[in-house]
């Protein structure tokens, strides 16, 4: 086991950084961005899989599973209901009994809803999933479900594909102070730097789906995230120092000869 572990569910991960397959506009580039990303878990969503035709090829074709661990997700559900049977649909076709949990009722701005969630999050764990809630950057709705036993918390930086950073910052920190499973912050991202702020902040991980699926280079991109999530990690295990109201010389000013 590595001396820096990811530990979710029991299994160990070097990568803290988990890649989507969504929106690619080949085959060819998502395998390519997912080797470049270092990436060890990969979520694909059980809607986007064809289930009318057991012979048509699905992402689930394309990528080596036995170098990944599955991560299959709930999107598309807007019920707690429909979020628990795409759920068991997921584990029938994968044999996984992991899942992303995402309860999102509202197709315009694709908010998860709290109440949902919480429901679906019951009762999959009653059923032996490994289950990891996609939620607002709630410090109570994050403790209610880690008490539920959820493997992780998955709080939103900002709304699905949008692209516009870390707008929960304050609320993020107020998690990962209190959260005793790790806090994956997911959604919104749209720049290795997003992601390495997350990780300075004590962030135990984040995903990725439209930043790289998106860029020009989804391979180049997918590398740039790797090494952002790197150096963040870094930078939160070296300590960084703390910000000061004042400017503090960094050479001393004890013993100068005067003028």
């Amino acid at each position: 086991m590595s001396e820096d572990a990811l530990i979710i569910g029991g299994k160990s991960f070097r990568s803290r950084l988990m890649v989507g397959t969504g929106k690619y506009d080949s085959p060819e580039d998502c395998v390519a961005a997912l080797d470049a990303s270092g990436a060890e878990i990969v979520t694909v969503a059980v809607r986007r899989l064809n289930l009318e035709d057991p012979n048509a090829r699905t992402e689930l074709d394309y990528i080596d599973w036995q170098r990944y661990t599955i991560l299959p997700n709930t999107a598309g559900s807007k019920t707690a209901d429909e979020a628990v049977f795409a759920a068991k649909l997921a584990r029938e076709l994968t044999g996984s009994t992991w899942i992303k949990l995402e309860v999102i009722p509202d197709p315009r701005y694709l908010l998860p809803d709290p109440i949902g969630t919480l429901a679906a999050a019951e009762t999959l764990i009653k059923d032996g999933f490994t289950v990891l809630p996609y939620i607002h950057a709630d410090p109570v709705l994050a403790m209610r479900l880690e008490e539920l036993g959820c493997a992780t918390v998955m709080p939103l930086g900002s709304p699905i594909g949008s692209g516009r950073g870390i707008f929960t910052l304050e609320e993020i920190q107020i998690i990962i102070e209190n959260a005793g499973v790790p806090v994956v912050v997911d959604a919104g991202l749209g720049a290795p730097s997003e992601a390495s702020l997350a990780l300075e902040l004590g962030a135990d991980a984040v995903l990725v789906n439209t930043a790289i699926a998106r860029a020009k280079d989804p391979a180049g991109m997918g590398r740039a995230f790797r090494l952002g999530v790197e150096a963040g990690r870094m930078a939160y295990q070296a300590g960084r120092i703390e910000k000061k109201a004042y400017a503090s010389a960094s050479s001393p000013l004890e013993g100068v000869v005067g003028r």
